[in-house]
């Protein structure tokens, strides 16, 4: 499918076009394709991504680094607002919460997050996140805003 095509998709339909992609690997660079993330459930307001930790996501202190789970947490928040756009409307985030809770280990634990959308209006939407360990203990939440870009009226 060209760009042309993507861009008259729903953020719904672009969102299961991703999921379908990244289990074909046939998805386009991306910050989800570079960590390996996988598009779990996708629903309109709704989306589950999981991804497998590795020694590369290490902090100092050799447990996973914040930013791998505040990308997972922007990323599932950002794509459950984006299920809910129609065709040629985007978004971007204005705003990032995430509160962190206990340590990630680094060798192959599978973190599971889940978006919702709590509100989304003409010009800004709001969702909050969760991220699991393959055990179900919390290893952090969010909240975000994302602002919605919609095409000029030129």
């Amino acid at each position: 499918m060209s760009t042309t095509d993507l861009s008259a998709l729903s953020g719904l339909e672009l969102m299961r076009w991703i999921q379908t992609a990244r289990q074909t690997d046939t998805a386009p660079p991306s910050i989800g394709r570079l960590l390996g993330m996988r598009f779990d459930e996708v629903e309109h307001g709704r989306m589950v991504i999981s991804l497998d930790t590795r020694p590369d996501f290490a902090n100092p202190l050799g447990t996973v680094h914040g930013g791998i789970g505040a990308t997972l947490l922007d990323s599932v928040m950002g794509c459950a607002v984006h299920t809910t756009l129609p065709a040629g409307v985007g978004y971007t985030t204005l705003e990032l919460k995430v509160n962190y809770i206990r340590a990630a280990r680094t060798g192959g634990q599978t973190l599971t997050a889940e978006g919702n959308v709590i509100h989304v209006g003409r010009s800004t939407a709001t969702a909050e996140g969760r991220v699991l360990d393959e055990n179900g203990k919390l290893i952090a939440h969010a909240t975000t805003t994302c602002l919605i870009l919609r095409p000029s009226d030129d």
